[in-house]
């Protein structure tokens, strides 16, 4: 993940990728996850998706990780509420009540920090990411947040057709990463209209993750 580009985009205004009134997919599926009131929720790399208001919404504690800080300002400023932000080594956390925003890179979060996950919604993330960086980003997420539940939302379409970010993550890549952790199943497999981007014929996609049995973590 090239930190610079992010930056620049946040700092141009160049968000493609965020949606006005949330993910619809996170809407329909989100009951999947059966959580209870209180529970927290992780979203890496969050932005200011208003994905968040959602959750908050349905009772649920929001723990976040960002490169921008742009963008928390601006998701803070979106919700109307004051954050405490404290300095925590190479990290800065903003916090409110219900919200936990960690600023800098995801790489330097630890179990310890993001404290007790009981699902993750990676709606952003994984798409992200060069091909070079997912195998650590999941080998990361996994840990931090100790294999919790996953609502994973990607998309499939013929790479040589369209550059990334966001990235095709197909089926094959997907269980590469998680099999050996999760049980994976597919709820959904939503076609793009119009296409990806106005161009190449995409799928967005919906996963489930749970943690097996034999899972050690």
């Amino acid at each position: 993940m090239d930190a610079e580009f992010w930056h620049q985009r946040w700092g141009a205004n160049e968000i493609g990728f965020h949606q006005e009134r949330g993910n619809p997919l996170l809407k329909a599926h989100f009951s999947k996850l059966n959580l209870a009131a209180g529970s927290r929720v992780f979203i890496p790399l969050c932005g200011k998706t208003n994905d968040i208001a959602w959750l908050l919404a349905q009772g649920v504690h929001v723990i976040g990780a960002e490169l921008s800080e742009l963008a928390i300002e601006a998701l803070f400023a979106d919700l109307g509420l004051r954050p405490d932000v404290t300095e925590l080594g190479k990290l800065r956390r903003y916090r409110a009540p219900y919200i936990d925003i960690f600023v800098g890179d995801i790489f330097e979060l630890s179990a310890e920090l993001v404290g007790e996950v009981d699902a993750i919604y990676d709606r952003a993330a994984l798409v992200a990411l060069p091909e070079s960086m997912r195998r650590s980003y999941t080998v990361l997420l996994t840990e931090i947040c100790r294999a919790a539940l996953q609502l994973i939302i990607c998309f499939e379409y013929n790479q040589d057709l369209q550059e990334g970010p966001p990235f095709s993550i197909g089926e094959a890549e997907l269980r590469d990463h998680y099999e050996a952790v999760y049980a994976l199943q597919c709820l959904d497999r939503v076609k793009l209209e119009g296409g990806f981007k106005g161009g190449a014929a995409a799928n967005e996609v919906v996963w489930l993750l749970n943690k097996t049995e034999v899972s050690l973590l």
